[in-house]
């Protein structure tokens, strides 16, 4: 299904494959601007920074603001690999991006309608709007790949959806 994102959820991709590379778990995130253009990119590095906050959506947040010039990034859609965690997803939030977009669902710690959902809580004053499934199939299947070659049988199951 061609959802108008796949060639952002494309580069978000390469650098979630860059990241699982490096031994990060793998998932990768763009910014784009209002005009669609990639504005920022990059993927998890909490291994090699070894930096808890190093998820992919907050690095190119970070990014993204520097390359506006603001922090607000009203008119600007964040696009994750994966459903954000609730940190990533308050980042966003906080970030004011106009819209969310994401591959798979994250059963373990997703924050996008999976275990919770913080970036549509009526009680923030922002809510993007959220677009679900782009390449999810191929999302999904980087990190359990990923988590299957790391992790004991009995941990992951069912993560990623």
């Amino acid at each position: 299904m061609n959802h108008g994102f796949d060639h952002a959820m494309a580069a978000a991709l390469a650098e979630a494959r860059a990241a699982g590379e490096s031994g990060d778990i793998p998932i990768g995130a763009v910014v784009l601007n209002a005009a669609g253009d990639v504005i920022a990119s990059g993927g998890n590095a909490r291994e090699s920074l070894q930096d808890p906050t190093a998820h992919a959506e907050v690095r190119v947040l970070r990014d993204a603001a520097r390359a506006q010039g603001d922090w607000r990034l009203t008119d600007c859609t964040l696009v994750v690999t994966l459903e954000p965690c609730p940190m990533c997803a308050g980042a966003a939030v906080m970030a004011r991006v106009q819209r969310v977009v994401f591959g798979a669902w994250n059963e373990e710690y997703g924050a996008a309608g999976s275990r919770w959902d913080l970036l549509r809580d009526r009680r923030l004053p922002h809510r993007p709007e959220v677009v679900t499934g782009v390449m999810s199939e191929e999302c999904g299947e980087l990190v359990r790949a990923f988590l299957a070659e790391r992790r004991p049988a009995d941990l992951g199951d069912g993560m990623v959806r």
